[in-house]
């Protein structure tokens, strides 16, 4: 059993028999590409170094954050029930476009995924399905907040819309129609934290990743405005 290290593209936080967790780069699929095959993705990389692997759960190609991935078949069953059955726990940190009035925020906008040829998520309270997002403020800034997510529900891109649908979109989010920015140049989404039962010793376990550099720099630059 190992915790941390580094492999040539990132940090491995987490090793064992059963498990593998990273803090996976912003930019890199979890899957491959349908637009491009032949790119470089997270699970075939890995699979060179650490052999077969189960996915778990995905990231958006443009978050970064904690993953896991399962080394066993045993293992990806325990923990694919865990995660349909809502019992594990994640944390996000994004940072947002305007100051909210609010210091804590539950959205329950009902969610429609995959719609039109942007393949973007909508709020659609008669066909959608029900997603909750439980936001509070951490940090307020001229004309920004840094906030923490923590999704009761996985539908795609739940959290960027839900930002969006509260007013607040995430900064460098194009796609739910955030400002032009130089901040930083994909959403300010990061998957800081991911709470999970042990697949072979049901031990509770967190795992944090810490914000990559450019997460980094956008928080430095808007606390200089």
């Amino acid at each position: 059993m190992a915790e941390g290290g580094k492999i040539a593209f990132m940090d491995i936080l987490y090793i064992d028999s059963a498990l593998l967790i990273v803090n996976k780069p912003a930019s890199l699929p979890v899957l491959p590409d349908g637009w491009d095959a032949d790119a470089p993705y997270l699970v075939r990389l890995l699979t060179e170094d650490f052999g077969r692997l189960w996915v778990v759960h995905r990231l958006d190609k443009v978050t970064s954050g904690v993953m896991v991935l399962a080394r066993t078949a045993e293992a990806h069953r325990a923990l694919n029930r865990q995660f349909e059955q809502h019992e594990t726990q994640k944390v996000y940190h994004a940072l947002i476009n305007g100051e909210p009035k609010w210091s804590e925020h539950i959205a329950r906008h009902r969610l429609r995924v995959n719609v039109g040829h942007s393949h973007r998520t909508v709020v659609d309270n008669a066909k959608g399905k029900p997603a909750e997002t439980a936001f509070t403020v951490i940090q307020r800034y001229k004309g920004y907040g840094l906030i923490e997510s923590r999704p009761a529900t996985g539908k795609t891109h739940q959290i960027r819309v839900h930002a969006y649908a509260l007013g607040y979109p995430l900064v460098g989010d194009l796609l739910y129609s955030a400002p032009p920015t130089d901040l930083i140049e994909r959403p300010a989404l990061h998957a800081l934290a991911l709470t999970i039962s042990h697949p072979e010793s049901n031990q509770r376990q967190t795992f944090e990743a810490p914000y990559p550099n450019d997460f980094v720099q956008a928080l430095a630059k808007v606390g200089n405005l």
